[in-house]
């Protein structure tokens, strides 16, 4: 049957601009029907992928995260600025990009070069918010800095709280697969005895709880960073049990996978497929992985739980969140992070506002970490910082799948392949289609992916484009490098610590 488009009359436009307009502009007003101010729940994980039922994972089982995406806003097409901890989260909590806090490295911190930075839960409490951290939000050096401070902003909070459980005094216990590398580098992982609240990310929800508590009759932003999935994968050992290793895959690729990626494309600490590890050793990695997230969400459940419990869940956003992707052997053998690919590139993100339309959809959009910031700004009804590189994505809470135009810049700076003493900047543009990257401004080579076609990657255009591909490659590279110079910091950089 052919469908005759209907005209639109005036009065129906009229009514059609309204609503346009109501959309736009309501989500900040969303919360404030009582006049009360929303507590902001702020929920980090660590190195967590989309490994998530919710996100079509088959093998997840992450139940409670999946309640929270029924309730709020998946965005399935979410980007971190730069897959690596410590800057990754320097850039979400200022709401500024990389090349302007120049933070590439575990070592550095944004003050020493943006001092005066409002970050995000220090413009909450500037504005009468109860702000607190319990656990890893800023960068921790993973497992040596459990239950301490690590690398933390004291102006972000008015409370700290940094559990220790018994992964710390068990790591004698943990399995490393290797043994020249540092647990917290390799792939290593222990099926705990005991409980959830005896480990430390279930402490660290035990804690949260007891603030929510206490705050609970005033707005408060609570900040609550677990470990896992990071290496050492530990979690206890009945999430192991939900894993039967017969079941664990590695991922999919052709044999020749590799032979169109620039060697700077590979992260540095992984020189050769998985780590040269047999398949084995790899599938009890993966199965370890999935069972810290199956921990950590059990501990999401708990949280969600407990905003019912006490009822404040109609007036608490709620924000999901890993600091990058993590690889699991794709693309024959990448794992953990460091990579400009879109399993590194691309990251979980939930959104639940109390009341925006949205809730309980997913959105295709294309956004950003630096979005974050401004976007609970408006939720709030306050004023954030003028620098701020991200916009809201308050609209998109309340129609998912409106029009956007989103692109999304991720870098990352890393030891040239063959001197270790030289730095090579990487630097990716993802928009609907595409995905193009630059190693060294070209010189250590580039990358373009058809994401419509080759959604995992495999197929790189940009090694002998057809006139098509370089067309794209034309004008997809200023627009790159407007929002990313690709320019090697000045300032001294142990490349161990990239």
């Amino acid at each position: 049957m052919i469908h005759t488009p209907r005209l639109i009359t005036a009065p129906v436009w009229k009514r059609l601009l309204f609503a346009a307009l109501l959309t736009t502009a309501s989500v900040s007003a969303l919360l404030s029907a009582d006049s009360k101010q929303p507590n902001v729940l702020f929920i980090a994980v660590d190195d967590l992928a989309s490994a998530l039922a919710c996100y079509g994972d088959t093998v997840a089982q992450t139940p409670h995260i999946d309640r929270l995406a029924a309730t709020g806003v998946r965005f399935d097409r979410a980007y971190n600025q730069i897959p690596l901890c410590n800057p990754t989260r320097a850039s979400l909590m200022t709401g500024l990009r990389p090349d302007t806090i120049k933070v590439y490295d575990l070592d550095a911190h944004f003050r020493d070069t943006v001092p005066d930075a409002v970050t995000l839960s220090q413009r909450f409490m500037q504005s009468g918010w109860f702000a607190a951290r319990v656990g890893k939000i800023y960068h921790y050096n993973v497992p040596a800095s459990i239950g301490t401070d690590g690398f933390d902003d004291p102006p972000s909070w008015q409370r700290t709280v940094n559990p220790k459980g018994r992964d710390k005094t068990d790591e004698a216990l943990v399995f490393n697969a290797e043994p020249h590398r540092k647990i917290s580098a390799a792939l290593s992982w222990l099926a705990a005895e005991g409980t959830d609240e005896e480990q430390t990310d279930g402490m660290i929800t035990t804690e949260a709880i007891r603030i929510m508590r206490e705050k609970k009759d005033e707005p408060f932003f609570l900040g609550v960073g677990f470990f896992r999935p990071h290496t050492p994968y530990i979690a206890p050992k009945k999430y192991f049990d939900l894993y039967p290793l017969s079941s664990m895959r590695l991922p999919y690729a052709p044999e020749d996978d590799r032979d169109d990626i620039p060697t700077a494309a590979f992260a540095h600490n992984n020189p050769v497929p998985h780590y040269g590890l047999d398949e084995l050793t790899c599938r009890k990695a993966l199965q370890a992985y999935y069972a810290c997230v199956s921990f950590v969400d059990a501990q999401v459940g708990r949280l969600l739980d407990a905003l019912d419990d006490l009822e404040i869940a109609q007036n608490t956003i709620v924000v999901f969140w890993s600091d990058h992707g993590y690889h699991l052997g794709e693309h024959n053998g990448i794992w953990q992070k460091r990579t400009l690919f879109e399993q590194g590139s691309r990251t979980p993100l939930i959104i639940r506002a109390p009341g925006a339309a949205g809730n309980g959809q997913s959105s295709p959009r294309i956004v950003e970490f630096v979005d974050i910031y401004p976007t609970l700004m408006d939720l709030a009804q306050l004023e954030g910082p003028s620098n701020l590189a991200g916009r809201s994505l308050a609209p998109l809470l309340q129609d998912p799948i409106r029009e956007w135009n989103g692109e999304a810049i991720t870098q990352v700076l890393r030891p040239a392949d063959d001197r270790l003493d030289t730095l090579v900047m990487g630097c990716s543009i993802r928009t609907k289609r595409w995905r193009y990257t630059e190693w060294a401004d070209g010189e250590s080579g580039i990358e373009l992916y058809d994401h419509y076609s080759d959604p995992l990657e495999f197929n790189n255009l940009a090694l002998n484009p057809d006139a098509d591909a370089q067309a794209v490659i034309e004008k997809l590279r200023p627009r790159l490098r407007a929002k990313s110079s690709g320019a090697i910091p000045t300032s001294p950089i142990n490349p161990a610590r990239l």
